[in-house]
């Protein structure tokens, strides 16, 4: 594994051959792991930061001459006329755009054929499903992921890799499929926090400090299978035996009312977001569209205004938690990731924070055997600096101490 921190580290000729290392990856891995929908590699435009090191982006990021197909069989073959904001933002500063990799249909429920690279029989999750799998087959040393629900979080707790969802509209949507506008939010996959940290700062955002933070659980413990609840719950002890202050706030009913809010707003939105291609294509596009347009274009418009302004409160409440402990720890998804392709998981654990539009991010737990479990970290809004810098200090001191027992 070659993470995205030696990259920043390596020099132009490294990088170079790094990027035939990736080709050759791709070629050996793709076939079983499906992360891809087009690899073609471009030339680096700048000379920044990150000038010759690769990425792959989501296929609901608009990208000129590229397939952008947003996983629907019904846009197969449609190639991008501009590229996204985000993705000029990566390539002025050097970056090369490798491929676009696989998503659910229009981000929805619908799963894709990505596989799980730490067990192939498994899912890797979604809708971000090819970003987090090319990132744990060590296809890539980053990838572009979006979350309206847990779309970024969940495969990466579910393919054990880190997994960064940004403060709502800091990074830059323009050019990205438009499902809720309340909720959408970009993010990225590396390997590890410290990479995450190191993108974070070579794309010009504030480094933030080193500070010794309090740390907050939700008592009592979120619900989740016996496997996830261990694995948290040792988690959680090993870093209060490693002297990390970390104290109980009583946030798990709030919790549930945003996870029901965000469906709210998501539908709702997503309704009109999607009306119109319903009219233009109705069957040939995917059933979970269609469904997300029908049930939504019920939903009353007071039922909208009510969960809003619940998120609204919500958010007070929050911001005054973050004020005494600055950063919250909770479950990265229910478990670990489901058998099959039948489902891409559940989001209950990150849509809350989605619908805040708090910045969160998913590490692995170190868990000794099976498919990997993820803890996520989540601190108010526009903290991301400070919240990078936390899974940094507490994915070292996960790893200073005890492993967790097989689970």
């Amino acid at each position: 594994m070659v993470t995205f921190s030696e990259w920043l580290r390596a020099d132009r000729a490294a990088r170079k051959r790094g990027l035939n290392d990736c080709m050759q990856r791709i070629e050996e891995l793709e076939p079983s792991i499906h992360a891809w929908v087009q690899v073609r590699p471009e030339s680096s435009l700048a000379d920044g930061p990150l000038a010759d090191i690769p990425f792959g982006a989501k296929d609901i990021v608009e990208t000129k001459g590229l397939a952008t197909e947003y996983g629907s069989a019904a846009y197969k073959g449609r190639v991008g006329t501009e590229d996204a904001a985000i993705i000029t933002q990566l390539r002025n500063r050097g970056a090369i755009l490798l491929g676009k990799t696989v998503t659910t249909a229009f981000a929805q429920l619908t799963p894709g054929p990505t596989r799980n690279p730490r067990d192939p029989a498994h899912t890797a999750g979604g809708s971000s499903s090819g970003s987090a799998a090319a990132i744990a087959a060590d296809m890539v040393p980053f990838t572009i992921g979006e979350q309206t629900r847990g779309s970024i979080i969940r495969p990466a707790s579910f393919c054990g890799v880190t997994g960064f969802k940004a403060t709502h509209d800091l990074l830059p949507m323009q050019g990205v499929l438009v499902t809720s506008p309340s909720l959408d939010t970009l993010g990225f996959f590396t390997h590890t926090p410290e990479d995450m940290l190191a993108l974070w700062t070579a794309l010009g955002y504030p480094a933030g400090r080193d500070e010794r933070l309090t740390y907050a659980v939700p008592e009592p413990a979120p619900e989740c299978d016996a496997d996830m609840a261990n694995a948290f719950r040792q988690s959680v002890a090993s870093l209060r035996r490693s002297g990390i202050d970390i104290r109980s706030i009583d946030i798990v009913d709030m919790l549930k009312e945003l996870d029901r809010a965000n469906i709210t707003l998501q539908y709702y939105e997503g309704a009109r977001a999607y009306e119109a291609r319903v009219k233009e294509l109705g069957d040939r596009l995917d059933q979970a569209v269609i469904e997300l347009v029908r049930d939504g274009l019920k939903i009353p418009e007071s039922q909208y205004d009510a969960a809003r302004r619940y998120i609204a409160e919500c958010r007070t409440k929050m911001a005054a938690i973050f004020r005494s402990t600055p950063v919250i720890l909770t479950p990265a998804a229910v478990g670990r990731a489901p058998l099959g392709l039948s489902t891409t998981g559940d989001p209950r654990m990150n849509a809350p924070w989605t619908a805040l539009g708090t910045p969160a991010v998913s590490i692995p737990m170190p868990v000794a055997g099976g498919l990997p479990l993820g803890l996520q970290l989540t601190a108010d809004v526009g903290e991301d600096a400070r919240l990078l810098r936390a899974a940094v200090q507490i994915h070292e001191a996960l790893d200073a101490g005890p492993r967790v027992a097989r689970v």
